[in-house]
């Protein structure tokens, strides 16, 4: 017989005695079985390894229960750590959210878009010859007709479709993204 038989015996014998009970006390904390169920087995596993460094008269189920306890408050104190985080976290992304929400409520992209294509025309004007750049913007911002434009600058209706020809493919090339607004923004006024 070893030395250490009558300690097995004793231990199993509480391990048969008390798992049940350790079970369910942990469980009453952590609310998980199959979590209170590997602290116990655990706990009864750190006695045995341990056994050999505790007084022989020592309580085996109050020295188990007492790891158990530890166990079960180490694990607690994670979760608080743990959703303390998750709430920070959550929080964050919350705001983050809403930020996005906000931003793309106040985005309004016909105003963006206008704003660029109006960019693109003003830049494509100012690469136009001065007197294309009068017939064009007399057609199409002062709204005088052809004849008007003609009589005015002293030129042929037919100089004045020519001006106004070589502006739009001008533009044409420069708004091929946007041509088919670029119709209805040409009818428009906008800022310079």
């Amino acid at each position: 017989m070893s030395i250490h038989e009558p300690n097995a015996l004793l231990f199993n014998q509480v391990f048969a005695d008390y798992q049940h009970r350790f079970i369910l006390f942990a469980k009453t904390y952590l609310h998980d079985k199959s979590l209170a169920e590997d602290i116990v087995m655990d706990s009864f596993m750190y006695y045995w390894e341990n056994r050999a460094s505790l007084a022989s008269d020592s309580n085996i189920p109050a020295y188990v229960l007492t790891i158990i306890k530890h166990k079960c408050l180490n694990h607690l104190r994670s979760k608080i750590v743990r959703e303390k985080v998750e709430e920070e976290l959550f929080s964050h992304n919350s705001r983050v959210l809403q930020t996005h929400i906000e931003t793309l409520e106040a985005c309004n992209p016909q105003e963006l878009f206008s704003k660029e294509v109006h960019l693109l025309i003003n830049q494509a004007l100012a690469t136009l010859p001065n007197r294309t750049k009068d017939i064009f913007l007399r057609s199409r911002f002062q709204n005088q007709t052809y004849k008007e434009i003609a009589t005015d600058l002293n030129i042929t209706v037919k100089s004045v479709e020519f001006e106004i020809s070589k502006a739009m493919k001008i533009l044409r090339i420069a708004l091929k993204d946007y041509f088919p607004l670029m119709l209805l923004l040409l009818h428009c006024k906008w800022p310079n």
